[in-house]
């Protein structure tokens, strides 16, 4: 087994993350000796140590901590078959484990192995979409009248024994998409907590057969706190005086952090109480639907509790921060329905931290350092203390005042919080409090050219603002111990902190550097483009603020990691659009149809429905529509061949043309090539006695020789190919060709040219679009907001 010391551990660290580890995991597993020399020994073992794709590092991770050790002579025949994927699933290695467990030391045939554990055995996606189906269909009732109190573990359970080498992903993706489906949206009912009942001891019973379970436990249950909304379990202000955290030192001694009766008498004398978060974006690009997130439990715990939240733009670093962010985010915040408290700056604060790191620097817990940037990398790594660590305070105070009044070159020296560089936690390896940098900020102007980082000045303003519940995402929680330690070293009224996980959307990027990657480099049309995910992006494509809350609300606040879906986000804005836009009729791809038996230059003007459930009495629910011997129907919507299934229109064929006629094909004009469909001839029939199964959108020539209204329409689609691209190293190559395609010249009914920047429509059969900015007076540009329900009929029927 290859030996690991503490010299090794930067080596080890890069080594983890090499085979798809994440920061944390990996500073986490080299915090426990046994498990770093474990998945050592396994990743040299596999031969990967120059690396390997994530899922097979997940793999490897498992071999590590769960490899049963009466069977080691066989763990290099099962590394083998991981790196070769011909075991690939969490199901397969578990049933490996079990193999070997019972195995031992002992030699055993390969046949037998194979066979226990599914190697070449493919379940595809759609096999089990039809078992979950089935899992579904079977359990429909119970399912319906628990709701989201059913017990998905067991759905879950179902399918795999069924299926014991599906994807567990796709299959978790798959359940999650059919509770949906089936239930829609949590109700409240659904959020409430019930009650626990009180357990009675009675003589034990025989255990359920597998086979009588059922999906949920007959006794309600207390939801558990990870499931939906923890913050309702949130602790009121006045009860601030708990311990907050326990910091471990490498002397062996323990921080225990929490506010004195005092410091906190004094917090409540302040606030009065009240409940006070903040919303703090660092105004270096736009926001995404992250940030919706994070907005939505920011000011949804203020507004629960009564309270008040701020919006705090987060500008320590003067070289990414624009005026244009600034004023982007003040204005996106209020589009997503939410009042600030006020609005304040980290900036706004620079005088009280300096005047705090001083005060820092006097207690002994600070000091000027000169080490490089890779110096400070180096030295963190190893755990050694810088050379300066140690030097008298006084002549760290005179540094620092020298930084500050510009007297020393960028980057020659930092200021450095005094912590434990021997600390488990990397974060409390010294952090820089303070750096050099000649650059005018965008809010403070040049009176500053020292700034504070943002492990200094996150926790302090937090105070000073009396924020009475921080709550930010998880990759923040190994900075808990460096946010209570600088509190507790300053004598400061300490918030109550709460981690919970990132929304993370699949088919797309949320990384602020790799969205401004795309947007600088021109993959996409500026940091609005339909595309992206960002909030701005998301409102140009039509996408309305209350859905994207619905949306958030839905998946709920939870600390487990997930990859959400793009049809759970996409199910909510149709859920809104629905009731919201007013259906109208536009041809994409124009199919010319002559009506023979019409007289040229004859014109109706047709009723046709703003909305389906539109009453003949009211007329602001109706529109008219011209309809002319000259329509024209989507090329798609027209073969030459006829067949069961399709409900097109084709020679010889009737179909309904939407609040019009039946019309039956009589002829088709083909071009030269003797393939290319020019032109179809038709007759209508004015009795309506014909009814055709098929139903089609058109548009007709407003008047003899005039063309419909043109419009261009942008049909948008996922950015990325893969579900994660994030994870891929060439990511850049998994972009969707055809995430924007544009249609120049499709027709639209007359009535649309009044509609302005912004507008909402459902064109009919094809899906929900909004108006352009990009629109003229000349022409409008419309874009593809969602397509209709997956399971919307093909042909109209």
């Amino acid at each position: 087994m290859v030996g690991v010391s503490k010299g090794d551990k930067s080596e080890i660290l890069e080594l983890f993350l090499k085979i798809g580890l994440d920061d944390r995991t990996a500073k986490n597993t080299i915090a426990n000796n046994k498990v770093t020399a474990n998945l050592t020994a396994v990743i040299h073992e596999a031969a990967v140590t120059d690396g390997c794709e994530r899922r097979i590092g997940n793999l490897l991770y498992t071999v590590a901590t769960k490899y049963p050790t009466n069977a080691l002579v066989h763990r290099p025949t099962l590394l083998r078959y991981i790196v070769s994927s011909k075991i690939k699933t969490p199901a397969q290695l578990e049933a490996a484990f079990s193999f070997f467990a019972s195995t031992g030391s002992e030699n055993f045939e390969v046949d037998e192995f194979e066979e226990a554990c599914g190697v070449g055995v493919e379940v595809s996606s759609e096999d089990i979409e039809l078992t979950v189906n089935e899992v579904f269909e079977e359990n429909k009732n119970t399912i319906l009248e628990l709701r989201y109190r059913t017990n998905v573990g067991d759905l879950f359970a179902h399918v795999r024994k069924r299926l014991p080498w599906a994807d567990p992903k796709i299959v978790k993706q798959l359940i999650d998409a059919r509770m949906y489906e089936l239930l829609g949206e949590r109700t409240a009912a659904d959020i409430e907590k019930l009650p626990k009942k009180k357990e009675k001891k009675e003589k034990k019973e025989k255990p359920e057969k597998d086979e009588d379970k059922k999906f949920a436990n007959d006794a309600p249950v207390q939801l558990p706190e990870e499931d939906l909304f923890p913050i309702s379990n949130f602790p009121p202000p006045e009860e601030n005086y708990k311990v907050h955290t326990e910091i471990p030192f490498s002397d062996g001694s323990v921080l225990i952090c929490c506010n004195t009766k005092e410091v906190l008498d004094k917090h409540l004398e302040v606030t009065g109480g009240n409940v006070l978060t903040r919303f703090p974006p660092e105004p270096n690009g736009y926001l995404h639907i992250g940030h919706a997130k994070a907005m939505f439990v920011d000011f949804g715990l203020a507004k629960e509790r009564g309270g008040y939240c701020y919006l705090r733009y987060d500008d320590t670093n003067p070289e990414a921060e624009k005026k244009e962010y600034i004023d982007h985010i003040e204005e996106i915040v209020q589009w997503m329905g939410w009042e600030p408290f006020k609005i304040t700056y980290t900036s706004d604060y620079f005088q009280e931290l300096y005047e705090l790191a001083v005060e820092l620097i006097r207690r002994g817990h600070a000091y000027v350092d000169h080490q490089t940037p890779d110096e400070i990398k180096e030295y963190r790594e190893k755990k050694m203390n810088s050379p300066w660590r140690d030097r008298p305070i006084a002549e760290s105070l005179k540094l620092f005042e020298d930084m500050r009044n510009g007297r020393i070159e960028e980057g020659k020296a930092t200021l450095r919080m005094k912590q434990d560089m021997q600390n488990d936690n990397f974060n409390m390896h010294d952090l820089i409090a303070y750096r050099i940098k000649f650059t005018p900020h965008p809010h403070a102007g040049d009176k500053w050219c020292i700034y504070p980082s943002y492990d200094y000045a996150h926790c302090i303003v937090d105070s000073i603002e009396n924020i009475t519940h921080s709550l930010c995402t998880l990759e923040f929680e190994t900075r808990r111990a460096s946010y209570f330690w600088l509190l507790h070293a300053l004598g400061l009224y300490q918030p109550y902190v709460w981690e919970y996980s990132r929304l993370n959307v699949s088919n797309t990027v949320m990384s602020k550097r790799k969205l401004n990657f795309l947007v600088t480099n021109k993959y996409v049309d500026g940091w609005d483009d339909p595309c992206l995910m960002t909030l701005a992006g998301l409102r140009r494509r039509g996408v309305t603020s209350t859905s994207i809350n619905a949306f958030v609300q839905g998946i709920g606040i939870s600390r487990s990691d997930s990859l959400i879906r793009l049809d759970r986000l996409e199910y909510h804005i149709r859920e809104e659009l629905n009731k919201t836009a007013p259906r109208t009729m536009v041809v994409l791809n124009p199919l010319k149809v002559v009506i023979t038996n019409m007289e040229s230059g004859t014109i109706m003007h047709l009723d046709a429905k703003r909305w389906p459930d539109a009453q003949a009495d009211d007329a602001s629910a109706f529109y008219k529509v011209p309809f002319s011997n000259v329509v024209y129907i989507e090329h798609s919507d027209f073969r030459m061949k006829d067949s069961k299934d399709y409900y097109g229109l084709a020679p010889g064929k009737s179909v309904l043309l939407r609040y019009a006629f039946p019309i039956k094909c009589t002829e088709v004009i083909l071009s030269d090539d003797k393939e290319t469909i020019l032109q179809i001839r038709a007759e209508y029939d004015p009795s309506k006695k014909t009814k055709p199964k098929g139903v089609l959108h058109w548009v007709a020539e407003p008047s003899p020789g005039v063309n419909p209204l043109r419009v261009e329409v942008r049909l948008f689609d996922k950015l990325f190919n893969s579900e994660n691209p994030a994870e891929l190293d060439d990511w850049l190559s998994d972009l969707n060709p055809d995430s924007k395609v544009v249609i120049p010249e499709a027709y639209a009914e007359p009535s649309l040219h009044s509609a302005a920047v912004g507008d909402r429509f459902q064109f009919e059969r094809l899906g929900y679009f909004a108006v352009d900015k990009d629109s003229t007076a000349e022409k409008l540009v419309f874009n593809r907001t969602v397509t209709l329900k997956d399971s919307f009929p093909k042909g109209g029927k």
